[in-house]
């Protein structure tokens, strides 16, 4: 129960995200339908570890308030003899959710980017405004002065055919009309009444139009016209899904390790040809190079470098120290550009390992949940959808952050992949400990009634000693 209303409340969030590429556009019910499919499988790995920690924190809480717990330890049985199936059946869950992100998910967003892709390169349905050009149809730019939505009748009609590419050539005014679309979203059926068109034509290949010439126009008038117009990009166009392939998010574990090692085998060539160019040709580059013993290999002649500089003319050395200028200038331009493309490569190599270890951390942040839920609801000993509902959003909310800082840092090149993915979990797990500990030893740290009773013995003592002060 509590994994579907997790997967409800995360799929709205995905629908208000993309709300503006869906609507307005004519979409089927399959293709929404197909989108929230995908979207909700890609949705799994987060609504695991949050419904895990709901569900332990309802169920133990609700044995808390029903006194059934009480009553198991009052038998004998322990808590963690109490925990131990539901540890079994969260080992299995998180199992399971490793199984799924590591073979269905990069299958679903390899469908779920494909499908995107398409939905936003599809052009919104053919809305017509009143006083207003639509420019959406290819070749046309169509005005209409009035519309009525009943009949879907069009009054005062303005057409500019901009087919040739010639500018405002053609026009056509009607006093009214319709257009339709095809089932197939591939062509535009227009039928005007009682209007005339106006095109000017142009004599065998001389020039345009110009302020001292003008060209020859032809009127037209009809009493009824109906034209075809092939429309381009309103259906839903699908790509071919080899495109997205090679993107780290539909790749397993497998696929992910050969991908980071033919990344970092580039990465390191790439190093190694760039210390070699930056010395070999900017830093010891010299456009005038000493004649060498073809046999020797070594300088006919030996230049004095201590005092080489000192015996240059004037005029000489300001050209060396221009010539320097120029290699020096050089020599930034080509470290600043190849820093920033060997830091896209080492970025995206740090794409490759966030994904490799988000397939684990997610499954085992299944595990980490339900240490913390499960003590949480034998102390509070609060069931249902209240108190629980709060604790498993904030207790949520503070591992979304703590793990979305360090993917951020991970991205950023400040962090290590295994610590920043990690963070987390590793700030939680401590936790949760805590509270086993706590829950097992019957603490009442987060018991409310507690903490009401022991201020009201406090408020009543106050009241009591100040009670005898005045009549003493």
């Amino acid at each position: 129960m509590t994994f579907f209303i997790v997967m409800f409340v995360l799929l709205m969030q995905f629908l208000w995200k993309y709300i503006d590429d869906l609507v307005g556009k004519g979409l089927d019910w399959t293709i929404i339908s197909e989108l929230l499919l995908y979207a909700s499988a890609g949705l799994v790995p987060m609504a695991l570890p949050l419904s895990t920690l709901l569900a332990s924190l309802m169920m133990l809480g609700n044995l808390g308030e029903n006194n059934e717990l009480l009553a198991m330890k009052s038998a004998g049985i322990s808590l963690p003899r109490i925990m131990l199936p539901l540890i079994v059946i969260t080992v299995a869950i998180s199992g399971g959710a490793f199984f799924f992100s590591n073979n269905v998910l990069p299958y679903t967003n390899l469908k779920i980017a494909s499908l995107l892709y398409d939905v936003k390169q599809q052009r919104p349905e053919l809305q017509l405004k009143e006083g207003v050009f639509y420019n959406g149809i290819d070749g046309l730019s169509v005005k209409i002065g009035e519309k009525n939505h009943n009949t879907n009748l069009l009054k005062r009609i303005m057409i500019y055919d901009h087919r040739a590419n010639d500018g405002n050539i053609a026009v056509t005014l009607a006093d009214s009309g319709y257009m339709r679309v095809t089932t197939d979203e591939r062509h535009m059926v227009v039928t005007l009444y009682d209007g005339y068109t106006y095109e000017e034509i142009k004599e065998g290949r001389e020039p345009a139009r110009t302020k001292d010439k003008k060209l020859p126009a032809r009127q037209t008038h009809f009493k009824e016209q109906t034209f075809i117009h092939e429309l381009k990009g309103f259906g839903l166009q699908r790509t071919d899904e080899d495109l997205f392939k090679n993107n780290f998010q539909v790749m397993n574990l497998a696929q992910l390790e050969v991908a980071q090692d033919s990344l970092s085998n580039e990465l390191l060539t790439r190093n190694e040809a760039f210390k070699n160019n930056l010395v070999g040709n900017i830093l010891l580059r010299n456009t005038y190079r000493l004649p060498q013993d073809t046999v020797a290999k070594t300088a006919t002649y030996q230049l004095p470098a201590d005092s080489l500089y000192s015996q240059l003319s004037n005029e000489q050395k300001l050209r060396a120290i221009e010539r320097a200028l120029v290699n020096a200038r050089s020599a930034k331009s080509y470290i600043s550009t190849t820093s920033d493309e060997i830091n896209y490569k080492a970025k995206y190599i740090a794409r490759h390992n966030i994904e490799w270890h988000r397939k684990f951390a997610l499954s085992f942040a299944c595990f980490v949940f339900f240490f913390i839920g499960a003590p949480l609801g034998a102390i509070i000993r609060k069931g249902g959808l209240g108190m629980p509902v709060v604790i498993s959003v904030l207790f949520f909310i503070l591992y979304y952050v703590i793990a979305i800082t360090g993917e951020k840092f991970v991205r950023e090149l400040v962090w290590h992949p295994s610590f920043g993915m990690w963070i987390s979990s590793v700030i939680l797990l401590p936790l949760g400990a805590f509270l086993s500990y706590k829950a097992t030893t019957d603490s009442v740290i987060l018991n409310a009634d507690w903490y009401f009773n022991t201020f009201k013995k406090i408020f009543s003592f106050k009241a009591k000693r100040k009670q005898k002060e005045i009549l003493s």
